[in-house]
């Protein structure tokens, strides 16, 4: 498995490598994960093969160091980031290509993890059997996060940063074996990099329902709503659940907001607080356990997806798994995860999240009663045992596709 920086809470995809790596185990075969930094949590029995990158998001433009010179691929890196680009997917796939020459025959099929870079047409054209997951189309985050700025020259920096977007649109037309994670998401990517809905596979994403479980000796605060949101991404909708927490406290002036996240200093999440007033009801944390999150949303009473786009929906998933009453918005794939059991409301509608948060409030049973047919929906649908079955048999195909 291939992923260009997999730390799990880095994102959706760092997730994704973790828990598929360690079903797949689970269900008998071997996997290696071979990845960029920031580097993931892998189960003991996967291996982890690190290509290190400059990581400049972490270590800044001033952490170049003349030994880095020697590699092209550091300095494409650096030079992106430079002028405000991201170079991580292009960069990654210079440095699997030159691994997988060496390393090629240890492997019955490589399976790359939204990188879309030139790379994996490399592989490709070597013969190894190439599968492709791509969550969701990154063109959703650029609609989104061009409709957000207000200024010319912050559209100029959001089009050179998603400028990978070519090369994307490039390579995922010309591979042979996608996958993605959910129905909206196929229907999306069709859509926008010219495919056929009925050539891209689909295998649900899947929920570690062993670790995101209830706590039922932890005792829920009724006041504590939960959203686990990357605060400064307009992709997330985070600003339509802040908006519908100020109009809340009139009437409910205990009423707290735990979020899983960091905001930026002086970012557009911090500012909206200060002008809505409502500091003293947020508590943000970051860089948490596992263990501290099932604990967290044991706590909640109410868990919120205020995003505009999810192509799966995690933070739906984990909260719904763990029996907390979720409350999400009908953002791209979420109404395949939440279904009938929790409540779903329209995108970018504070008014209707804050009667959809006010209605559970006053309806101890109801909560009760969704946060049981949540974690019964993900038992059934959305484990990774699942995705892990499922994952199989399509390797298998594109495996016997490849011998004939």
């Amino acid at each position: 498995m291939l992923g260009y920086r997999s730390k799990p809470h880095a994102g959706g995809q760092g997730v994704y490598i973790k828990y598929l790596s360690k079903a797949l185990v689970d269900a008998g075969h071997t996997v290696d994960v071979i990845s960029g930094p920031p580097y993931p949590e892998l189960d003991p029995r996967v291996r982890l093969i690190q290509l290190p990158s400059l990581d400049l998001f972490e270590n800044g433009l001033y952490s170049l160091r003349p030994r880095h010179l020697r590699s092209m691929s550091n300095i494409i890196e650096w030079l992106s980031k430079l002028t405000g680009g991201f170079a991580e997917p292009y960069t990654f796939g210079r440095r699997v290509v030159k691994y997988l020459r060496e390393h090629r025959g240890e492997y019955d099929l490589i399976h790359d993890n939204q990188s879309l870079s030139y790379g994996m047409l490399h592989l490709q054209a070597m013969g190894l059997p190439l599968v492709t997951t791509v969550h969701h189309p990154i063109t959703s985050d650029l609609r989104i996060a061009l409709s957000a700025a207000r200024r010319w020259h912050q559209r100029l920096l959001i089009r050179r940063w998603h400028s990978f977007l070519r090369m994307q649109q490039k390579v995922i037309t010309q591979l042979h074996h996608v996958v993605t994670v959910s129905d909206c998401s196929r229907q999306d990517i069709a859509r926008d990099f010219g495919l056929q809905p009925a050539g891209i596979a689909l295998v649900h994403n899947g929920i570690d329902t062993e670790e995101f479980r209830p706590l039922p000796e932890v005792a829920r605060q009724p006041l504590r709503l939960m959203a686990t949101s990357s605060a400064d991404a307009p992709l997330k909708g985070l600003r339509y659940l802040l908006l519908a927490l100020a109009r809340l406290l009139p009437r409910y002036p205990e009423l707290e907001l735990l979020l899983v996240s960091k905001p930026e200093p002086g970012g557009r999440t911090e500012r909206l607080i200060e002008r809505l007033g409502i500091s003293a009801h947020i508590r943000c944390v970051n860089g948490i356990s596992t263990a501290d999150m099932v604990r967290y949303y044991a706590e909640a009473a109410i868990a919120v997806v205020p995003s505009i786009y999810e192509g799966f929906g995690l933070p739906a998933g984990e909260a719904m798994a763990c029996g907390v009453p979720v409350i999400s918005t009908n953002g791209g794939a979420l109404p395949e995860v939440v279904g009938d059991a929790g409540v779903l409301v329209p995108v970018r509608d504070a008014e209707a999240l804050a009667e959809a948060i006010d209605s559970l409030l006053q309806d101890p049973q109801r909560r009760a009663t969704l946060g049981s047919a949540g974690r019964q929906r993900i038992l059934e649908q959305f484990s990774w045992d699942v995705c892990a079955r499922d994952m199989e048999a399509y390797y298998r195909k594109v495996i016997a596709d490849a011998d004939r």
